[in-house]
């Protein structure tokens, strides 16, 4: 197994302390109750179907990681470590072209719009990097103008693949002043929000 990379504590725009580290073996318990804190909206935008719970083998699968094709990080709240995660970002590799990965992104509902998803992108991306890859990609509903109209305007690519659309985007060495990351940051201050329906 690769030496993984080392904890870091972040400070989240409302002042709240975050411990993010690589996701563990021995997070299968404070995954599913992750999964518990999320509501069913935001379980459906992340899986695209109804999820309630997640079975031993999803648990094995999402937690023993090779930390190169498969890689997690998670997020923590330092001062209550007994507590449920509050986040993870994690990437998979296409067997079939190595420089291109799925990413998907959720955050526990009481800790969205203070930094949090797009901190762990951010490590997700600089793992992804140092790993040889250089395009996530990723389903999105039709419906989550909250997130494609930014990706839009970053140039992603997106394909319809059945009933939901398949998004690409190239990564950026420098994060920090990296369009993805401003696309993030403009959801998160709710820029885009869902437009109304009929």
């Amino acid at each position: 197994m690769p030496e993984l990379p080392t904890e870091h504590l972040v400070t989240l725009r409302d002042g709240s302390p975050a411990l993010i580290r690589p996701i563990r073996p021995d997070d299968k318990a404070a995954l599913a109750e992750g999964l518990e804190r999320l509501s069913s909206e935001s379980r459906y935008r992340r899986f695209l179907r109804p999820v309630t719970s997640l079975s031993q083998r999803e648990l094995e699968y999402l937690t023993e990681v090779d930390y190169t094709n498969h890689f997690a990080w998670v997020a923590v709240d330092p001062d209550r470590t007994e507590q449920p995660g509050l986040g993870v970002a994690r990437y998979v590799r296409d067997p079939k072209d190595p420089e291109m990965a799925e990413a998907a992104v959720a955050v526990v509902d009481d800790h969205q719009g203070v930094g949090l998803g797009t901190t762990l992108l951010q490590f997700l991306v600089a793992s992804a990097i140092a790993n040889g890859i250089r395009t996530f990609c990723g389903w999105v509903l039709g419906d989550n103008v909250e997130i494609l109209r930014p990706l839009e305007r970053i140039g992603a690519r997106r394909k319809p693949d059945h009933g939901v659309l398949r998004i690409e985007v190239d990564l950026d060495d420098d994060f920090e002043g990296s369009p993805l990351r401003e696309v993030l940051r403009a959801v998160a201050r709710g820029e885009f929000s869902p437009e109304p329906r009929d």
